[in-house]
């Protein structure tokens, strides 16, 4: 957007107030500096500004998203919550088991690909987790269960358990979980998307 006023400033301030972009938010160039003219009465010229809105991989990442989940035919709301380190995006709305898919697969894969597309044309990267009205909490204490059981159920009986395939969130979750058990010990074999979490006595 060109605007021209009497000074830069104003006609940054009317660009900003036309975009409802604040300064952070914006590439600011001068066109032409405001000039007074010959006593300050003629030959007077305004300031020129060019204010071009900066698109962050947050609006990337709700751009890719709304395209994504209108092709799909479902309507769904997307929240934003900033993390220490990374930016949470939220859906909530009626179709959500669409989004979530078995297991969370689609979801998953939502959120790989947002990273992806977010983060292509910035310097910068930020870490986008995908949720569905509390999705990934409810997943996570289910995988606890999980292998708490599996635990005992090696302790029982001093043979390794190999898990089904998981992401690499959910590997997480099954290692932190059988940490707990001195007797224990986790790792990941297997390639993506098929790679496995096993659960062993400690040798």
């Amino acid at each position: 957007m060109i605007v021209t006023a009497k000074s830069v400033d104003a006609a940054v301030e009317e660009a900003l107030s036309r975009l409802s972009a604040t300064w952070d938010q914006v590439r600011i160039s001068v066109l032409e500096e405001p000039s007074k003219g010959f006593l300050g009465l003629f030959g007077a010229k305004d300031a020129k500004v060019e204010v071009e809105l900066v698109r962050t991989p947050l609006d990337d990442a709700r751009q890719f998203l709304r395209d994504v989940t209108h092709a799909m035919g479902v309507n769904v709301e997307l929240e934003a919550v900033e993390k220490q380190d990374h930016v949470r995006l939220q859906f909530s709305g009626q179709q959500l088991g669409m989004l979530i898919g078995r297991r969370g697969q689609t979801l998953d894969a939502l959120q790989y690909l947002t990273n992806i597309v977010a983060n292509k044309h910035h310097q910068e990267y930020t870490r986008f987790v995908l949720d569905a009205e509390g999705y990934r909490d409810r997943r996570k204490s289910t995988l606890q269960d999980l292998a708490d059981r599996i635990a005992k159920q090696v302790l029982r009986t001093g043979k390794p358990v190999t898990l089904d395939p998981m992401n690499p969130m959910e590997r997480k979750v099954i290692h932190t979980q059988i940490q707990r058990y001195d007797r224990l010990v986790t790792y990941s074999q297997g390639d993506e998307p098929q790679r496995r979490v096993v659960v062993s006595l400690k040798k």
